[in-house]
């Protein structure tokens, strides 16, 4: 039985990263993983602009402007955003400017329209404005040759529009990993079928295959498999030289039913592990088939949700790159009660919020699932702890 931490350096050590890369549109790019850092081509803005409509003016031509005293300037013309003023505002004038627009040659600030009378031909301005004051220079967001956007970062709303303020109508990305989902057992029946007797819905197919789409990765493959060794060697052999992972449910305890320890024989497979030192899952089972790793959780919904979290993601940030997939733990004190017999590392169903966590009310049995609709963490508790009071410390992750 290996200790957690073990499991997670051994199934990284049998990981590939994904080198493969594409280049796509920039529309399309969203949660897809840059190859190569994004790198602006030139100074944003590009020209000095305005950041509102007014007058574009020479700011030492406004001082001591009041509503009372206001200070008269002459309007030489006008210019609004997609254009140049062909021209140079000198003493005593003034150029009628749009937000956006590039501030002309001469002036050094802009003055709000609502602080002049709108004037078309001669403008009073009832404001001083000091020099850049209202004026957004040249380069104010980033500067050419800046890096907006590093190699193996994941694509958002915010990376797609930093690259089209960079003119980038195409961006390198890494191909998308290949994640197969198998739920097993003759119980198990889809949704949308009704329920005989005996039977119940496949959960854990969707809470995987559900969980990968939160971290914007397709299943390559969604599949339910019947508790049949031969039947699963195949359909694993179909896969293994086309996904970069297979993560099963079920099967990996040792009732005559869990069929995956019958399946690695069948397909010469290299086991790594068989069991980790947590609960609940502590049956898990990993091996690697061919080129592809193959990663066996328990049946049992909750302790599929939670070494989902505790070993399969380490395996796709990985494989994709994505920074994002890190497993993120903090401490926090609990702010209620959970007792349980010590002697085994136990990871709870909790909330998290403002440095302290909650252990979900409700059932904590690792057949149970109802209760992770009300969590945003697992709570871990020592293997040395009798469970946890309200004040303790403990380590906390977040989903």
């Amino acid at each position: 039985m290996l200790a957690l931490e073990e499991a997670v350096e051994c199934l990284l050590h049998h990981t590939r990263s994904i080198t493969e890369t594409e280049r796509i549109p920039l529309l399309t790019s969203t949660n897809r993983i840059l190859a190569a850092p994004l790198s602006a081509m030139a100074d944003q803005p590009p020209f000095p602009r305005s950041p509102l409509d007014g007058y574009a003016v020479r700011g030492q031509d406004t001082e001591g402007a009041k509503k009372d005293f206001p200070k008269r300037l002459k309007v030489i013309g006008a210019v609004y955003a997609g254009e140049v003023f062909c021209g140079t505002v000198k003493k005593g004038e003034a150029v009628r400017i749009t937000t956006g627009a590039p501030v002309p040659e001469g002036a050094d600030t802009v003055i709000r329209q609502e602080d002049t009378d709108y004037g078309r031909e001669e403008v009073e301005i009832y404001r001083a404005s000091f020099p850049y004051e209202n004026y957004c220079r040249q380069g104010e967001d980033y500067r050419k040759g800046d890096v907006l956007f590093e190699g193996g970062m994941r694509m958002d709303g915010i990376g797609i529009a930093l690259a089209a303020g960079l003119g980038k109508e195409f961006v390198e990305v890494y191909r998308k990993p290949k994640v197969a989902v198998i739920s097993t057992g003759d119980e198990l029946v889809q949704p949308g079928i009704p329920l005989q007797p005996g039977k119940i819905y496949d959960t854990n197919r969707h809470l995987i295959s559900g969980r990968l789409l939160d971290f914007g990765i397709t299943p390559f493959a969604s599949l339910h498999g019947r508790d049949d060794a031969e039947e699963m060697a195949e359909t694993l052999l179909e896969l293994s030289g086309k996904a970069d992972l297979i993560v099963t449910t079920g099967g990996v305890s040792v009732g005559e039913k869990d069929i995956m320890h019958q399946v690695l024989p069948l397909l010469s497979a290299e086991k790594l592990f068989w069991r980790v030192e947590v609960k609940p899952g502590a049956p898990t089972l990993a091996a690697v088939l061919g080129s592809t790793l193959l990663i066996c959780l328990s049946g049992n919904p909750f302790a599929a949700a939670a070494n989902f979290e505790l070993l399969v993601r380490p395996v796709l940030g990985k494989i994709t790159g994505d920074k994002r997939l890190e497993v993120k733990r903090h401490r926090a004190v609990m702010a209620n009660d959970f007792i349980k017999p010590k002697g085994t590392r136990r990871f709870l169903r909790g909330y998290a919020e403002d440095g302290k966590v909650w252990a979900s009310a409700g059932n904590h049995a690792s057949g149970t699932l109802s209760a992770m609709a009300r969590s945003n963490c697992l709570i871990e508790i020592a293997k040395e702890q009798a469970g946890a009071g309200k004040g303790d410390e403990v380590w906390v992750y977040l989903r």
